[in-house]
C-alpha cells in the first residue's frame, strides 16, 4: 500500500508516510524542560515515518500554556537533546515545531510578560492560567523594529533545535498563533507594510521563514497553516481574501525549495489545498484530522489518489503508539481517551500499550 512506502521530504528520508502530527500535551513542568515521560512518549513513536513535536515555544514571553516545553534555555536545549536521541536510537526522525503563541496567552502562563499580536485586539473570553480563568489580555502591538527581533527570536529557536539534535524545524503559521493572527484581515489591523493587503499581511510568516530556511537550510525546513480554520479569534470568512492571502504567502516562500507544507484542512484534496499545494511545488503534509479523528481508509486514499504525499495523524498516534504496524497489519486499535490529552503525568501519555512482539 502506498500509505506505507517510502518517501522523502527534503533532506528526510522517511520509512512510511504516516507523520505524527503536532500535538499539545502539556507534560514538560513550570521549566518547559522536556522530562523522562517525555522521552518515553516520543520514543515510543518511532515506527511513524515522522515525529513532529508539539510546539515548542521560542521565547519566554511566547509561552501559550503551563507545560508547554521551550527551546530558549540550555536546559530546555538538553531536555530536548535526549528526547531526539531516543527518537535517533530507534530510527526514527524528528522535526520540531517552533511556536509563538503571540496573544494566546496571559502574563499568568508566560512569566509575566506581555503578550504580542500583529494588533492590539485581545481574544474575546477567557484564558485557563495556574490562577484561574482569566480574561485574555489585550496584546502589545509590535513596531517594525520590534518584528525584526520576533524574526531573529524563530531563527535562534531553529539553531537550538538542530544543536539540540533535530533533523529539521516546522515554522508554525497556523491555529491562531502569532504567524496566524498577522495573516488574518481580523487580527491584523496594521496599517504599515505588515497590514492591510493579503501580501502584506503574509510579509511577517514569509520573512521568519526565510530567515529559518536560511539558518539552517530550507530542505530541513517545514510550514504548517491552517487556512479558514477560524480558531480562536484568528477568523477567514472570506473565501477570495483568504485564498489570496495564502497564495501570497506560499508564492513567497515556494522558491526557498522547503522540505514539506504542511496544510490542516478538513478537504485536503479540495481545491483551495490543491492550488496552495501546486503553487508551492514541493511535498504536501495533509491533515483533516482536527474536526475528525483521521481513518486509515482516509489516510490511504489521500496517498493512493496523490492528494498528498504524507498524512499528519494526531488522535490515533496518541492512543496507538504502534499505529504504523496497526495499520497495516489491520489489527485493533485502542480507543482514545480524550480526558487525558493534557495533564501531569503519564495517563494517557505513556501508558497506551503496543501490541505484543
Amino acid at each position: 500500500m502506498p500509505l506505507f512506502s517510502p518517501t522523502t521530504l527534503g533532506s528526510l528520508s522517511l520509512s512510511n508516510r504516516v507523520v505524527m502530527a503536532p500535538l499539545t500535551r502539556v507534560r514538560s513542568g513550570h521549566t518547559g524542560v522536556p522530562n523522562d515521560l517525555v522521552v518515553e512518549y516520543y520514543a515510543q513513536r518511532t515506527s511513524t515515518g515522522l515525529i513532529v513535536s508539539e510546539g515548542t515555544y521560542t521565547s519566554a514571553e511566547s509561552q501559550a500554556y503551563p507545560g508547554q516545553p521551550g527551546i530558549v534555555s540550555p536546559e530546555q536545549v538538553e531536555g530536548w537533546r535526549r528526547v531526539a536521541d531516543a527518537v535517533h536510537a530507534k530510527g526514527g526522525l524528528i522535526v520540531m515545531q517552533l511556536m509563538h503563541g503571540g496573544r494566546v496567552t496571559h502574563p499568568s502562563i508566560n512569566g509575566g510578560h506581555e503578550p504580542i499580536a500583529p494588533s492590539a485586539i485581545a481574544i474575546a473570553g477567557d484564558v485557563r492560567t495556574p490562577d484561574g480563568k482569566l480574561p485574555y489580555p489585550v496584546p502589545h502591538s509590535p513596531s517594525e523594529t520590534e518584528i525584526s527581533g520576533l524574526i531573529a527570536e524563530h531563527v535562534l529557536a531553529a539553531r537550538n533545535a538542530i544543536n539540540a539534535g533535530f533533523d529539521g524545524v516546522e515554522v508554525h503559521s497556523a491555529n491562531g498563533y502569532l504567524l496566524h493572527e498577522f495573516l488574518s484581515p481580523v487580527s491584523n489591523v496594521r496599517d504599515d507594510s505588515y497590514g492591510g493587503s493579503p501580501a502584506n499581511r503574509a510579509r511577517f510568516g514569509i520573512e521568519v521563514i526565510t530567515a529559518v530556511a536560511g539558518e539552517i537550510g530550507a530542505d530541513r525546513v517545514g510550514v504548517r497553516i491552517s487556512p479558514a480554520h477560524n480558531i480562536q479569534d484568528v477568523a477567514e470568512t472570506d473565501a477570495d481574501e483568504t485564498r489570496a492571502t495564502y497564495e501570497a504567502l506560499v508564492d513567497g516562500i515556494a522558491p526557498l525549495g522547503l522540505a514539506y507544507l504542511s496544510v490542516l484542512h478538513a478537504e485536503p484534496a479540495g481545491d483551495l489545498v490543491q492550488r496552495l499545494r501546486a503553487r508551492f511545488g514541493g511535498p504536501l503534509m495533509a491533515n483533516s484530522g482536527f474536526g475528525v479523528v483521521t481513518t486509515r481508509d482516509e489516510a490511504a486514499r489521500l496517498i493512493a489518489d496523490d492528494s498528498a504525499d504524507v498524512i499528519a495523524v494526531g488522535r490515533m498516534i496518541i492512543a496507538n503508539p504502534d499505529l504504523v504496524r496497526r495499520w497495516s497489519d489491520e489489527t485493533e486499535l485502542n480507543e482514545i481517551d480524550a480526558s487525558t490529552f493534557y495533564g501531569p503525568d503519564e495517563r494517557g501519555y505513556t501508558d497506551y500499550p503496543a501490541l505484543a512482539s
